[in-house]
């Protein structure tokens, strides 16, 4: 019997846990690294998981966990600062139609998750534990990592996220810019009405919104400038945000009742990332948030890296060699559909920053989100 191919993939996310259920899945020898002795078990407030997202995770086995632990819909309502509705659109099904349009869930249940499928797998996980240098040739990659020991692999994927040290280390250079915008979040009790996503522009924020993640549960959420992180002490995280949602009515009086703990709020900015002309050198190959990365309007960041997870993994079970075509022909699948995903992300922040009140932005989610319907 041969001996199976071994991959090593750098961070335990949506990308790196996906790529290695799938390459588990086709017998190959994979070794997980993460750098977070958690495992990022219980990192963030929550997520918005649309149709795309939903079939990759299907794929992976875990959709009725998913399924169960969320909370689905499929609509989209605007709102005025005050809390009236002004127009209720259907989402449109990007994963098919025998899956929801959405599904809100809690960012640190889905990791679980994606965990214990990894773990199920067979896969060896090491936590706590970086890639410290890459020795490559033409058939591998050594790796020597910081507890001291060594492995050599056939393929090394770095999802090792936005400020991927993987990227810079083979000699990519493109870096994370920040759009102008900076996002607070966090997790409350749901109001008994909120059963969608809606989205108020406007007020004193740019954007204030919430999505249902469980039937008890949502994550709310304010969209305005980014400030110097330095000048927002973390012990003010809560009245800070509070702040700023208390302008806003329908449910949100509700939601802001429960903006009390600074630690359970996180504030983040918008960043924009997308690496041109491959996602690979040699035996190292980018996924994920490494490779490209927009800001949360259109809601597909874990979506775009899943859907990385699953066409790579998908040309690598299928393949004789692993050789730079096949790698660039990812690449350039994947790039197709990524591009238009960033752009239009980062348009309709934009438009948002720029004060733009003619702007087509229904047009441009439909556009977009209509493209996702097709297979990655």
């Amino acid at each position: 019997m041969s001996t199976p191919r071994t991959v090593l993939v750098i961070g335990g996310g949506a990308a790196g846990n996906a790529a290695t259920i799938l390459l588990r899945r086709a017998g190959l020898a994979v070794d997980l690294i993460e750098a977070k002795d958690d495992w990022n078990a219980t990192a963030g407030s929550g997520i918005t998981l649309q149709g795309n997202a939903l079939r990759v995770l299907r794929e992976l086995g875990v959709w009725e966990q998913i399924r169960t632990s969320g909370f689905g819909f499929g609509s989209v309502g605007i709102t005025a600062p005050d809390g009236t509705v002004l127009h209720v659109a259907r989402d449109i099904r990007t994963g098919g139609d025998d899956l929801p349009a959405t599904v809100g869930m809690q960012r640190p249940r889905l990791q679980s998750i994606l965990c214990d499928a990894v773990r199920a797998s067979g896969a060896s996980v090491r936590l706590g534990t970086s890639a410290e240098s890459l020795e490559q040739d033409d058939v591998g990659v050594t790796v020597r990592f910081t507890d001291g020991t060594e492995g050599r692999y056939d393929l090394v994927i770095a999802a090792d996220g936005l400020g991927s040290t993987t990227r810079a280390t083979i000699g990519i250079t493109a870096k994370p810019e920040p759009t102008g915008m900076a996002i607070w979040r966090v997790a409350a009790p749901r109001p008994a009405g909120v059963t969608r996503t809606d989205l108020a522009y406007g007020g004193p924020a740019y954007i204030a919104g919430y999505c249902p993640t469980s039937d008890t549960t949502i994550y709310a959420y304010v969209v305005e400038a980014n400030r110097d992180r330095a000048s927002i002490p973390p012990e003010t995280y809560a009245e800070e945000m509070r702040r700023l949602a208390a302008a806003y009515g329908g449910f949100w009086p509700e939601i802001t009742e429960h903006i009390t703990d600074p630690a359970k709020v996180n504030y983040t900015w918008f960043d924009r990332l997308l690496v041109e002309g491959s996602w690979h050198r040699g035996r190292v190959v980018l996924v994920g948030d490494a490779a490209h990365c927009c800001p949360p309007t259109l809601a597909q960041g874990a979506a775009m890296s899943l859907e990385d997870a699953w066409v790579l993994t998908q040309r690598l079970t299928a393949a004789d060699d692993w050789d730079d075509a096949l790698f660039q022909a990812y690449y350039e699948r994947r790039i197709a559909r990524v591009r238009p995903v960033v752009e239009a992300s980062v348009q309709i922040g934009q438009w948002q920053l720029d004060g733009v009140r003619d702007a087509d932005l229904p047009g441009l989610m439909g556009r977009t989100m209509t493209m996702l319907r097709e297979l990655p």
